[in-house]
């Protein structure tokens, strides 16, 4: 894919100061490579590609004591129009929108219940090339404890309509845009969520065998935080990289 239609995610990377060992740990994982930006000012960020096109990134984090994290992107056409929604709808705006040289716009917020998300609007950089397919995203989906408050939330600032269905005794939300379900959302599950834990925004990378690639990130130094199990979507597993960030892995059935 060349380009992505507004308010669908479109881009995923990695904050960590483990800059060095996302380099080695992903490639190995999901047979990456990586293209390191050539500006001094982007502090090593990292285009990896899957067969040449671009499917995720990695930088520094932006403050010191950032925790290691995956952020999603949402692509828009107009970052500033954005930001002025997100308030209006009780969010916050975390970093205005700005310029990332010539490759795009972007700007990072939190919705009210503290879940961070992104904003791309491209320039000479349209997003991730590829999805859906072994080693590519494949789904983002929000966790958070209120999700009421996101329904109201996320239709004001995206135009995304909720479409409830059960699912394991848990009511699962996909994000409807249009004719297309473009994300999910689902309630913290299991008793190692407290009842304040913040909202969160995940990120899930399709492979062709959960098991093999949940193995796989514990042989690299990752930690597989859920097991490998079935669910409606396929076989996952949520897994920590050998810094601590959380990211899914997905076989679609």
């Amino acid at each position: 894919m060349s380009t992505v239609p507004p308010g669908t995610p479109c881009w995923a990377d990695l904050a960590t100061p483990g800059l060095a060992d996302a380099r080695r740990f992903y490639p190995e994982l999901f047979g990456w490579t990586g293209r390191i930006d050539p500006e001094p000012e982007a502090g090593g960020y990292t285009v990896f590609l899957l067969g040449g096109r671009a499917v995720a990134g990695a930088g520094p984090p932006a403050v010191p004591d950032q925790v290691p994290i995956w952020s999603t992107y949402v692509a828009t056409d107009d970052a500033d129009l954005v930001a002025g929604r997100v308030e209006r709808a009780g969010g916050q705006v975390v970093v205005p929108p700005f310029e990332v040289f010539d490759r795009g716009r972007m700007a990072v917020f939190a919705d009210p219940a503290g879940a961070a998300f992104s904003v791309w609007q491209p320039m000479t950089m349209p997003g991730a090339e590829v999805f859906d397919t072994p080693g590519a995203l494949t789904w983002t989906e929000l966790v958070t404890p209120d999700p009421e408050g996101a329904k109201v939330f996320y239709e004001l600032v995206f135009g995304w309509h909720p479409d409830d269905q059960p699912a394991g005794g848990v009511t699962y939300t996909g994000w409807r845009l249009g004719t297309r379900i473009v994300a999910g959302m689902v309630p913290p599950l299991g008793d190692g969520f407290p009842a304040d834990t913040p909202a969160y925004w995940s990120v899930w990378f399709a492979v062709a065998d959960a098991d093999a690639a949940a193995a796989r990130a514990a042989e690299l130094g990752g930690t597989i935080l859920v097991p490998p199990q079935e669910s409606p979507a396929g076989r996952f597993a949520a897994l920590r990289d050998p810094h601590g960030a959380l990211f899914n892995v997905l076989t679609r059935p």
